[in-house]
């Protein structure tokens, strides 16, 4: 006979564990079945970057709600999620300034601590970077949180309130009667349940299969590293999205600094790819491009390196919610998250346990990420303009 729970949760990465904390924390009977541990696929390769600041306002919405929470972790959650105080630095070209003011104005107005930077204050906010023409957001309560301890303090919560976490399982079938799920089998036995979240991150494409769907998701494999300060460079170095040079950057403890490149990121291929190492010229180009931004780093040395891999969207944002008319009642999309769904995990989590229970999310606004955008053709897009993230 199968398990019987309220919900089921495909995924334990910080999405799928977020979400089985808020439902847990309603009461809700789940069950998270994961194919292999907690943060095992897109979050434990995270750079866990927390800012508000996006060119959609309905993202920064979604990410300004969660902040309460990574600034709020012990009281809300218990444990740990290892949130530190940095400052951010979203960096763009002088010539980019009236759509950087336009969101940083908007971002103002729901009550973020955010401010225009010119060169000068650049430079004395972040005294080791090198500023050409260029202008930046700051936001000073930024910064960022450890991945993996985020998605196991979530899920530990959300066993205390009575969650059921199912590792090494991976789901073969997705069950149906009636044009609606009733659970899934898995290498570990089956599990029924009105409702099924495809909360898979990498795998997302896959579970759609299993529930009779082609979901417009590709793997998108990207690049970290870690790089070696020395005590020659200048402090304080806060989380800086430098637009100019397609990479981002943010302090890892005392003396090194993580680093992504935004552009030639792997579209397409296995989520069951080995990610223990980075693309052969990774690090060169990554050292390049830290060195002319932050000179000092010339006598830096890089530690490590790896790849990642997440679900890519055509727009590159998730789908949230139901699935409507296009597939089966009861099944439910938190994927698709595209490499920027860690800091918005806690406020996204709350949103989906309450469409599922209430039938709408009322504390959050995860509506405009409905999968009917992409039936409809209606792709999200920045309000004032925007650049692809990943290119």
């Amino acid at each position: 006979m199968a398990d019987t729970a309220d919900v089921i949760v495909i995924g334990a990465g910080v999405q799928g564990s977020s979400l089985a904390f808020h439902l847990a924390s309603r009461g809700a009977k789940v069950v998270v079945v994961e194919r292999s541990v907690v943060a095992a696929g897109a979050t434990g390769r995270s750079s866990g970057l927390v800012r508000v600041h996006y060119e959609l306002l309905a993202e920064a919405k979604l990410a300004w709600a969660a902040q309460a929470w990574f600034r709020e972790w012990g009281e809300r959650v218990g444990g740990d999620c290892g949130f530190t105080v940095t400052g951010f630095l979203w960096v763009e070209p002088t010539a980019n300034r009236a759509r950087l003011a336009a969101n940083t104005a908007a971002h103002r107005a729901l009550g973020v601590d955010a401010s225009i930077v010119e060169a000068d204050e650049i430079r004395r906010i972040a005294p080791g970077i090198a500023v050409d023409d260029e202008v930046a957001a700051y936001e000073p309560a930024s910064g960022y949180a450890d991945p993996s301890m985020t998605a196991s303090s979530l899920m530990a919560a959300a066993k205390a309130r009575g969650a059921r976490l199912v590792q090494g399982a991976e789901v073969t079938a997705i069950q149906q009667a009636g044009g609606r799920v009733t659970g899934v089998a898995t290498s570990q036995g089956a599990f029924d349940a009105p409702v099924v979240v495809n909360a898979a991150g990498g795998w997302a494409k896959r579970v759609g299969e299993l529930a009779g769907m082609d979901l417009p998701i590709r793997v998108w494999r990207h690049d970290t590293g870690y790089l070696g300060v020395p005590a020659s460079v200048p402090r304080p170095i806060p989380v800086v999205i430098d637009n100019p040079n397609a990479m981002y950057f943010r302090p890892e403890g005392s003396d090194m600094v993580l680093v992504g490149l935004e552009d030639d990121n792997q579209i397409g291929g296995s989520p069951d790819r080995a990610t223990s190492d980075a693309g052969p010229d990774f690090e060169l180009r990554a050292a390049e491009r830290m060195v002319r931004r932050v000179p000092a780093l010339i006598d830096g040395d890089f530690r490590a390196s790896h790849s990642g891999q997440d679900g890519l969207t055509p727009d590159q944002r998730p789908f949230l919610g139901g699935v409507g008319s296009a597939g089966p009642a009861g099944f439910y999309l938190d994927c698709g998250h595209s490499g920027t769904g860690f800091k918005t995990a806690p406020a996204v989590g709350l949103g989906m346990a309450e469409l599922i229970l209430d039938g709408a999310a009322s504390s959050v606004d995860i509506a405009p990420f409905a999968y009917q955008r992409h039936l409809d053709g209606r792709p999200l897009v920045g309000e004032h303009g925007e650049e692809v993230l990943w290119r």
